[in-house]
Order: structure tokens, then sequence, then C-alpha cells
């Protein structure tokens, strides 16, 4: 049986290597969702076109048959097509955490990068 109803429109503005971003890449393709894939890093005009759809600046952020969802997890997406009937549930585990934050957000990860280390 197809996971989804009918296969909704989906621009999502993301960035190309951001754990949010790839959590939302991944509750798309468990429900086998086509969308377009709009990077925010590499594309100006991408990151402009964000802005001025969901009227503010931060990523992953979609429109979904017209409907706005801006600055969600996968966790988040997952849950809104479930409840809009847009997909039907499904065992899939996605490839990835769909609720974890960009690599230099997590923990430690500013000492880290910066090659500071802290004594006790």
């Amino acid at each position: 049986m197809n996971a989804t109803v009918e296969k909704p429109r989906i621009v999502a503005w993301m960035k190309p290597s951001c754990g949010w971003s790839q959590g939302v890449r991944a509750v798309l393709r468990k429900y086998d969702l086509p969308f377009e894939d709009r990077d925010i890093i590499n594309n100006p005009d991408n990151y402009q076109e964000m802005v001025a759809k969901t009227g503010q600046m931060l990523q992953p952020s979609l429109e979904i048959n017209g409907k706005i969802l801006a600055d969600v997890s996968g966790e988040e997406v997952e849950a809104w097509l479930l409840r809009n009937g847009l997909v039907r549930p499904n065992n899939a585990v996605p490839e990835v955490p769909i609720n974890q934050p960009c690599a230099h957000e997590l923990p430690g990860a500013a000492a880290a990068a910066s090659g500071v280390t802290f004594r006790r």
C-alpha cells in the first residue's frame, strides 16, 4: 500500500548539510514525497525567497500545498503531514535523526571546532 494519500507540492528551503535540514529530508524520503530542495547557503536568491515567503530567517522552512511551515524539525514536519492526512503512518526508519541540530550547534562543538580545551 502506498504511504501517501495524494502527493503534495513541497518546496523546502534548507542548508545542504544541517542536521535539521537532513532530518526534514529524511522524513520526506520516508514517505516518498517529491520536493524542491532549495539551497539557502549557496544560492542567496533562495534565502531571500525563503525570508519573503515565511517572514523570518530560520530554516528549514517548507511550503506544502501553499501552507508555510517555518523553522521546523523533521519530527514537526512528520507530525504535521500525519495530522493533515497527507501521509499515512508507516514503520520505515529514517536514515538520520529527524530532530537534531546542525553539527556546530551540538554541545561541545564550539570548543572542538575552535581547538580550545578546558581544564578542570
